[in-house]
């Protein structure tokens, strides 16, 4: 038996969207709910959320607020099962789940990232207590599956959370930004580069995103980019 099929017995592959055992990774039940998740039609020309209408440039966020990032793009949007299965990802220990998102991220956001022309891929950092209580940062994994499918570099060392911060998602906007005001640096590590390409899971008012673009762009970054997994609502 090949050991590829060992691995298999042992840990065999999970619907990311159900959690169920099925071997071509997302079930067949699952797939009509996530596609209606897939982002198309109008988009904001910043961050890729969905907008109403074709004559809308930018979402409601966007037309409102300054953004140190320069565009954006991801998958699905953030509802169910696809915010299900991002939350297995990331507090779960579904590890294996990085993989599937990087292969969606290729093919529906290829052309996004060939038009970003990153010379780095980063993912967004966790700080390091928060980082040894979960056992790993779902977004440098996310990050390291998309650098060995598009041969871009990963640099996993060059930018740090140097402050802690509550979970986004339990404040309102202006606390949001706060929350993240001050929480990035660049590591003695860092090399600026041209373009950089920001990873990571949510993608939701933005402040995470903004914090470490406009750290990136203080180095010597001219233009910084984000891809994540799932958005919020652009209306």
């Amino acid at each position: 038996m090949k050991d590829t099929n060992v691995l298999k017995l042992f840990w065999p592959e999970t619907c990311p969207f159900c959690g169920k055992v099925h071997s071509e990774s997302a079930c067949p039940a699952c797939l009509p709910a996530v596609k209606r998740l897939e982002l198309k039609g109008p988009r904001c020309m910043q961050c890729g959320k969905p907008v109403r209408r074709t004559e809308d440039e930018y979402c409601r966020d966007c037309a409102h607020t300054y953004h140190h990032y320069d565009r954006g793009s991801s998958i699905w949007l953030h509802k169910p099962p696809v915010s299900t299965s991002i939350y297995r990802f990331k507090y779960q220990n579904q590890r294996n789940y990085g993989s599937y998102y990087a292969e969606k991220m290729t093919e529906k956001c290829g052309a996004f990232i060939r038009a970003c022309d990153p010379y780095l891929i980063v993912p967004i950092p966790l700080h390091p207590r928060k980082r040894r209580s979960r056992g790993y940062n779902q977004a440098e994994i996310l990050a390291a599956c998309l650098g060995k499918l598009t041969d871009i570099r990963v640099d996993s060392r060059g930018l740090a959370r140097i402050r802690s911060s509550s979970p986004q998602k339990l404040l309102g906007s202006s606390e949001r930004r706060r929350n993240v005001r001050g929480a990035f640096a660049v590591t003695e590590h860092f090399r600026p580069v041209p373009s950089v390409l920001l990873i990571d899971d949510i993608y939701t008012t933005g402040n995470t995103v903004d914090a470490a673009a406009e750290i990136l762009k203080k180095a010597g970054v001219e233009n910084v980019c984000f891809l994540t997994i799932s958005i919020g609502q652009g209306y």
